[in-house]
């Protein structure tokens, strides 16, 4: 099976689960955020999150707390296909920033920071190209729920790892 074969059939088997994972815990976003502030790391001036499609957890629990933080929140913007995505502040979708710790969505994770999106390739090119320019990139770390872990997510040359992954039972670090 090739790779894409391999990363479609997981993508549609977690996707699958996800909604049921939903459905399950509809306090898994709370407990999450919860868990990141208590367990993860202290939060930069600057945190992007991102605006959940389908069945992905929602970051509007942890942006709330951020945001009472006085953090700046920001969201992904797609300005070209195939570039890297822009990070634009959420209060101010004209304003440019470069965010210290960016939240990823995902369809699925493994143990050693392994991320499976939904294929566009944004997340990993601007991961690519952010560890690669800053002396001092951000963190990128996936939010999910605990069920989408899978032993192994199929990657590939230009497949970029998570730096952690945040879920409504823990926040682990891969760094």
């Amino acid at each position: 099976m090739s790779l894409e074969a391999e990363k479609a059939a997981l993508r549609r088997l977690v996707r699958a689960g996800r909604k049921s994972m939903k459905l399950a815990s509809p306090d898994a976003a709370e407990r999450a955020a919860q868990l990141f502030l208590e367990t993860g790391p202290p939060p930069p001036a600057v945190v992007a999150l991102y605006n959940p499609m389908g069945a992905e957890l929602d970051p509007a629990p942890l942006a709330r707390r951020l945001a009472a933080r006085g953090v700046v929140l920001a969201l992904p913007e797609v300005r070209a296909e195939g570039a890297p995505l822009v990070f634009v502040k959420a209060a101010d979708l004209q304003a440019e920033v470069d965010p210290g710790l960016v939240f990823t969505p995902l369809i699925a994770f493994d143990a050693h920071g392994g991320r499976l999106g939904q294929g566009g390739g944004f997340y990993d090119r601007t991961m690519a190209e952010r560890r690669a320019a800053a002396p001092n990139p951000p963190l990128f770390i996936g939010l999910a729920y605990a069920g989408q872990e899978v032993a192994r997510v199929p990657v590939g040359p230009h497949d970029q790892r998570l730096d952690g992954v945040l879920t409504e039972t823990a926040y682990v670090s891969f760094a």
